[in-house]
C-alpha cells in the first residue's frame, strides 16, 4: 500500500512546487512591470538608443499584461483551491482590471499620467496577490483551509 501513495505523493510535490515557483515568478514579473510603466514616461526617449524601444510600445505591454493575466490565474485559481482564503483573488482582480484598463482604456497616447498610475498600481497588487497566496500556500500547506475540515 505504501508503493502506491509514493508516486502520488511525488506528483503532489512536483505540482506544489512548480504553483510555488509560478507565484515566484508572476510576483517578479509582476512587479517589474509595474516598474517599468512608473518609470516609462522618464525613459521614454532613451529607450531608442539603448536599443530597448520595444519596452515603449504598446503591443509589447498589451502582449506582456496578457501573459502576467494568464500566470496570475491560474497561479492564483489553484492557490485558492488549496486554502480556500480569497483575499489573494480580489487584489489580483483588482490588479487585473487597473491593468487592462490602464493598457486598452487610458492608453500611453491618450494619458500618459492616467495610464502610468493606472498600470503601476495594477501590476503592484498582482505582485502583491501572488506574494499573499504564496504565505497563504505556505501557511495552510495541503491540509487544513481555514473554515473548512482538515
Amino acid at each position: 500500500m505504501a508503493s502506491s501513495s509514493a508516486p502520488q505523493l511525488g506528483s503532489a510535490a512536483a505540482h506544489d512546487a512548480l504553483a510555488h515557483v509560478a507565484d515566484r515568478i508572476g510576483a517578479t514579473a509582476s512587479f517589474l512591470c509595474a516598474l517599468h510603466c512608473a518609470v516609462l514616461p522618464f525613459v521614454l526617449t532613451v529607450l531608442p538608443a539603448l536599443g530597448l524601444g520595444f519596452l515603449g510600445d504598446h503591443r509589447f505591454e498589451r502582449i506582456f499584461i496578457a501573459c502576467a493575466s494568464l500566470l496570475a490565474l491560474a497561479s492564483l485559481v489553484r492557490g485558492w483551491r488549496r486554502h480556500r482564503v480569497t483575499s489573494a483573488l480580489y487584489l489580483a482582480a483588482a490588479g487585473l482590471a487597473l491593468l487592462w484598463i490602464g493598457a486598452w482604456v487610458f492608453d500611453a497616447e491618450s494619458s500618459i499620467v492616467t495610464h502610468a498610475m493606472l498600470v503601476t498600481l495594477g501590476g503592484c497588487c498582482v505582485a502583491l496577490a501572488h506574494i499573499v497566496n504564496l504565505r497563504l500556500t505556505h501557511l495552510f500547506g495541503s491540509c487544513c483551509p481555514p473554515g473548512g475540515a482538515a
